[in-house]
């Protein structure tokens, strides 16, 4: 279901599973915007990694649907159909942005931490795969999961890592999936697309900002070239 202006059934069997994943999701944000501790690991890295990238898709898909929907809002949240396309959303565009963030996060540590391109990739990879494994018991489908890191390595095949070393945007999945998978009529989310886009592109400049003040390259390279990972 999609919104189009029609009032929604409403149907509430799931309204309190709904109201309790809202309430979670919501202190798991609170808990991102207050976190401050270094991240000097891998682990801590591919965390940072796989929070943030549902902390800006959870609080810009939910943002521009509260802001299409205006007042109609809690009365769609009752809709079961709409619910369903809202949850596949959400997960599309958690994907879009863990591969986003697990890219930029790699190119980041590169320089300073000297690793070499098969090394960041490696290293990108583990971001990834870790984050869609932390994540597994939410997301409906395992077909998806196939195709998310179908996708991320043929991404990662087209990688200029130099490029993105040197400051190169790595944050190009998020502000499409946002926008194509967003359940909205396409007749009204046409007239919101650079809004949209530019919306997504805003929050992860405050998690970049957050990501350079707290990571140190040189010893979260340092552990990966430790792990097993690293020799693949």
């Amino acid at each position: 279901m999609v919104v189009t202006g029609d009032r929604p059934s409403p149907a509430g069997t799931g309204l309190l599973a709904r109201t309790r994943m809202l309430l979670l999701e919501a202190a798991k944000r609170l808990y991102v915007r207050q976190e401050t501790s270094r991240i000097d690991k891998v682990e801590g890295l591919a965390r940072f990694a796989h929070t943030r990238a549902a902390f800006v898709a959870q609080k810009k898909l939910y943002g521009y649907l509260k802001a299409r929907m205006g007042t109609r809002y809690p009365i769609m949240f009752k809709d079961e159909v709409f619910m369903q396309s809202v949850d596949l959303a959400k997960w599309h565009v958690f994907a879009a942005c863990l591969s986003d963030i697990a890219i930029h996060a790699a190119a980041r540590v590169m320089p300073e931490g000297r690793l070499t391109e098969s090394e960041s990739e490696a290293l990108a990879r583990h971001c990834h795969e870790a984050g869609l494994a932390a994540n597994a018991e939410g997301i409906p489908d395992d077909t998806l999961v196939s195709q998310w890191k179908e996708a991320f390595a043929h991404r990662l095949a087209g990688t200029n890592w130099q490029r993105l070393a040197a400051g190169g945007d790595a944050m190009t999945e998020s502000p499409k999936a946002l926008y194509v998978w967003a359940p909205i009529e396409d007749s009204l989310k046409r007239l919101d697309r650079e809004i949209v886009e530019n919306s997504i592109r805003f929050a992860w400049a405050e998690i970049i900002r957050d990501f350079r003040k707290r990571a140190v390259p040189a010893e979260i390279a340092a552990d990966f070239r430790q792990r097993e990972f690293a020799k693949l």
